[in-house]
C-alpha cells in the first residue's frame, strides 16, 4: 500500500511543495525589514520593503511569511506587514530565499 501524507490524521491532497517566488536578476534590490508602531494603537508590525515582486507574488510571499511567524499581516503599498516583532526570523527566511535582506532600525 502506498504511504499517504497526513497531518494530524487528515490526508493531505497536495503534498508537492509550492514554487517559491524567485528574486529578479536585475541588480541587487535593497530589501529592508523594519518595525513600525505609528498609527497602530501602540502595536508593532514588522514591515518588509523593497521586494522586486509584483502584487500576486507579494501576496504569495506574505502568506508564506505569515505562516512562518504564526501571525497575521497584509500587503499594503508594495510592502508586506507582519503583525508583531519578527524581524530576525523574517531576515533569515528572506536570506534563505535568495534576497539580500537587512534589518533596518534599532
Amino acid at each position: 500500500m502506498k504511504p499517504r501524507a497526513t497531518f494530524r490524521g487528515v490526508v493531505l491532497r497536495h503534498t508537492a511543495p509550492r514554487p517559491v517566488p524567485q528574486p529578479a536578476a536585475a541588480g541587487a534590490p535593497r530589501v529592508r525589514v523594519s518595525r513600525e508602531v505609528a498609527g497602530r494603537g501602540g502595536k508593532s508590525v514588522s514591515v518588509i520593503r523593497g521586494l522586486p515582486l509584483g502584487q500576486a507574488a507579494l501576496e504569495e510571499l506574505a502568506a508564506r511569511l505569515k505562516r512562518l511567524c504564526g501571525a497575521g499581516g497584509a500587503v499594503r503599498d508594495g510592502a508586506i506587514e507582519i503583525q508583531g516583532e519578527h524581524r530576525d526570523r523574517l531576515v533569515a527566511e528572506l536570506m534563505k530565499l535568495g534576497y539580500e535582506a537587512k534589518r533596518a532600525g534599532g
